[in-house]
């Protein structure tokens, strides 16, 4: 069970869920996959000391992208937006959807390709949130849209 379902309150249910786009991956198995391919190669050479630095290095690397990947959340729920970003150094964001005011959507050609982009939810009070490389960011601005138009006490009526 994630972050969003443990914090679900009374009458809330989600509507919608995303995580980071897989692209966040890219960089970090680069990075890792130099330094454990090097020390892959120099494993069996009079250089193996670095195979011993190389590897452990780039399988942290690793380790911990995906480890950022799969604990990052995003939901819209009948009352709420709720994110949770990072595993040991936790990030996260719940706001009411009647204290939205905006929500945006900043996207690249390259990341309109590929389906993801950053999102900005401006709420009252001039708080804002900006939340990158989020996967389906325009289907995620929809239903949070959706939500506030369907809540009769959210649009004040």
């Amino acid at each position: 069970m994630g972050y969003i379902q443990r914090s679900l309150i009374s009458g809330e249910s989600l509507v919608y869920r995303t995580r980071l786009h897989w692209n966040v991956l890219i960089k970090p198995m680069i990075w890792g996959g130099v330094p454990v391919g090097a020390g892959c190669a120099v494993l069996t050479s009079r250089y193996a000391v670095a195979a011993w630095v190389l590897i452990p290095l780039g399988l942290f690397l690793l380790i911990f992208a995906f480890i950022n990947y799969f604990s990052s959340e995003f939901g819209v729920t009948n009352k709420r937006v709720l994110i949770k970003t990072g595993f040991m150094g936790t990030h996260s964001f719940e706001m009411l959807l009647a204290k939205v005011e905006a929500i945006g959507v900043d996207q690249t050609l390259v990341q309109k390709i590929f389906n993801y982009g950053t999102i900005v939810i401006s709420g009252t009070g001039g708080s804002k949130e900006k939340l990158p490389q989020i996967k389906g960011p325009f289907e995620f601005r929809r239903r949070v849209q959706e939500q506030i138009a369907a809540a009769p006490e959210i649009r004040g009526g």
